[in-house]
């Protein structure tokens, strides 16, 4: 089953894909129903400590209030509750609009959730965001998306390779402290990217002029 979750901040619904199906599982995080509904989807289930979304909407199903203080954000309390109610893919939508604290929680959030072997994938219309360790995954072109970048997440990441790339690599060494594979481009239908040891962030980017 696939869980989408609408969090808060920004997004750019016209360049987003994503969308859930009858089967999959809508979550809003607080003001993420705002979005969800901007994209006309209507959440199963909202939960929030509401700071953002001043009233509680009277068209969903199951809210969940959670207290101001705590020591989750709304969208981690969110992706716990999908993984909980048999998620075993995640779709975040917008994620990393407005507060960068939130959006690099999210994004660490990713490599907590393949460890448990569940496919995470951020999605804002600016970026879409994957996090992989130990394997490979294609990419296929989007014109969405013109830019991806490959990001080490640990201390050293070894045997990264890129293929079908407009700057390929081959077994290269990448660091936290010099993350040189920025701005790529995929120049034909797909890129296939691959690391021998340790964890990678696989972002597409557009540019928003």
């Amino acid at each position: 089953m696939k869980a989408f979750i609408y969090s808060g901040g920004e997004i750019f619904s016209q360049y987003i894909t994503e969308k859930p199906e009858a089967d999959d599982i809508v979550i809003a995080a607080d003001s993420g129903y705002n979005n969800a509904k901007k994209m006309g989807v209507m959440p199963d289930i909202l939960i929030g400590d509401f700071d953002s979304l001043k009233e509680k909407p009277t068209d969903v199903g199951e809210i969940i209030e959670l207290p101001a203080e705590k020591d989750v954000t709304d969208t981690q309390y969110a992706t716990e509750l999908a993984v909980k109610r048999g998620a075993k893919e995640i779709y975040i939508i917008c994620g990393t609009g407005g507060r960068f604290d939130h959006a690099f929680s999210n994004m660490c959030m990713l490599e907590g959730l393949y460890k448990k072997g569940i496919r995470c994938v951020i999605v804002s219309g600016q970026n879409r965001i994957r996090y992989i360790k130990d394997t490979g995954i294609i990419i296929i072109r989007d014109k969405n998306y013109k830019y991806f970048s490959v990001l080490a997440a640990d201390e050293k990441v070894k045997g990264v390779s890129i293929e079908g790339g407009k700057y390929p690599l081959e077994k290269a060494t990448l660091t936290r402290e010099h993350q040189f594979a920025v701005s790529n481009e995929i120049e034909k239908n797909a890129a296939l990217i691959t690391v021998k040891k340790g964890g990678i962030y696989i972002i597409e980017s557009r540019d928003m002029t």
